[in-house]
């Protein structure tokens, strides 16, 4: 059970000043005045105030060295009062900035002197030495103790800075994931929901095969989306999630874009081999991505996507053949002018594996998207370019 900081203070204020009255038992033989009933009053006064330490801790020094120089002059024990002003000390330095420490230091060992001066049975070199050296001491640790206070505060701050950080970082790669997936799949719906509509009538079966498509598509969008739910709420099933779409889904993709009318021809070179599921993921989805905006934006054109497994990296090429002169000064433009979340979805994907995506127009028409991503965490450094 944690115990509430003013509770503490007032607990550790009562047991100061019990200590002090205990304390004060010895004074007829340490050869001081007994303690009387305004004695054990000044013991109190400067003992229990302690509790309001932390809230106000410049008004509780001046008070328990005022109490402390009054019980002084009225001829008690010194000592009996003497916790006040020094744990009150240590406090200020702890809180408060070093010149208001240090001007309170200077008042204590002032007081402390005085006691020297008015106690017929001090030596005054010994109290000059323990004034000094007890106000440094408290100082010192007061300060040591505030540092620490702020560097943890700082460090709080700037913990709660990363974790910021690093939500805003995961908003931003959830919300590209639900663009590839919405994106994709709801370009093919409409391509697919327009033919339907055009050959309704004369095309019956080309009609119930659009429908097909758009009845398939629109599950796996709904699936994918259900899987980042998950991921969203972070539900613990007993059962594991599917797993994320990889290069073995790129077929399957493929074949979606084909049935909504564009020509892709898909061609798989080297050995395939299992690779890491972020470095699969981040490839289907430059591969979703680069499918969409041909369907999106090109027409009377063909696509060629290739899958090249070299020993260190993973090539992925689409490539759009070419379109009429018209749609391909505008494809140009926009892949030129780099906007649009998915170009910039594709190079943060590649760059969080290490890889990189170059963009542009080919110089025989169309424009061609390639992928280039480490397979391998020891892949040398300046290791020519499977792509070249």
């Amino acid at each position: 059970m944690r115990i509430r900081p003013q509770f503490a203070d007032a607990l550790m204020a009562v047991a100061l000043t019990c200590a002090s009255v205990v304390l004060a038992q010895e004074s007829a033989q340490q050869g001081w005045y007994a303690l009387d009933a305004w004695g054990y009053a000044l013991a109190a006064l400067a003992g229990l105030p302690l509790a309001f330490r932390v809230r106000a801790p410049v008004a509780v020094l001046l008070w328990s060295h005022l109490v402390f120089v009054v019980y002084v002059a009225d001829g008690y024990w010194p000592v009996v009062t003497s916790f006040g002003p020094m744990l009150s000390t240590y406090t200020v330095a702890s809180l408060r900035p070093l010149r208001t420490a240090v001007a309170c230091g200077v008042l204590m060992a002032g007081a402390w002197m005085y006691a020297g001066v008015v106690s017929p049975h001090s030596a005054m070199p010994s109290v000059v030495t323990q004034a000094l050296v007890f106000v440094l001491v408290l100082l010192r640790f007061g300060v040591l103790a505030r540092r620490s206070t702020e560097l943890a505060r700082r460090l709080r701050v700037e913990q709660a800075d990363r974790a910021r950080r690093e939500v805003l970082a995961e908003r931003g790669r959830i919300a590209r994931e639900l663009h590839d997936v919405v994106a994709h799949h709801m370009s093919v719906i409409s391509v697919q929901a327009g033919l339907a509509g055009f050959v309704f009538a004369s095309d019956p079966p080309t009609a119930r095969a659009a429908l097909a498509t758009i009845s398939g598509t629109s599950a796996e969008a709904l699936e994918e989306l259900r899987r980042m739910l998950q991921v969203l709420r972070e539900v613990e099933d007993e059962a594991p999630g599917a797993p994320m779409p990889g290069l073995d889904r790129v077929a399957e993709l493929t074949e979606r874009i084909r049935a909504a009318g564009v020509p892709v021809a898909l061609r798989v070179t080297g050995t395939p081999r299992p690779l890491p599921p972020g470095v699969e993921l981040c490839a289907y989805r430059v591969v979703q991505e680069a499918l969409t905006n041909v369907l999106k934006h090109a027409a009377d054109t063909r696509a060629d996507v290739e899958l090249r497994y070299a020993p260190r990296q993973l090539v992925v090429s689409i490539v759009n053949q070419g379109t009429s002169g018209e749609r391909r000064e505008v494809i140009s433009d926009r892949v030129g002018a780099g906007g649009g979340h998915g170009l910039i979805g594709m190079r943060e994907r590649a760059k969080l594996y290490g890889g990189s995506v170059r963009v542009g127009p080919r110089s025989g028409g169309g424009f061609a998207v390639t992928l280039t991503l480490p397979t391998s965490a020891a892949a040398a450094p300046g290791e020519e370019d499977a792509s070249g």
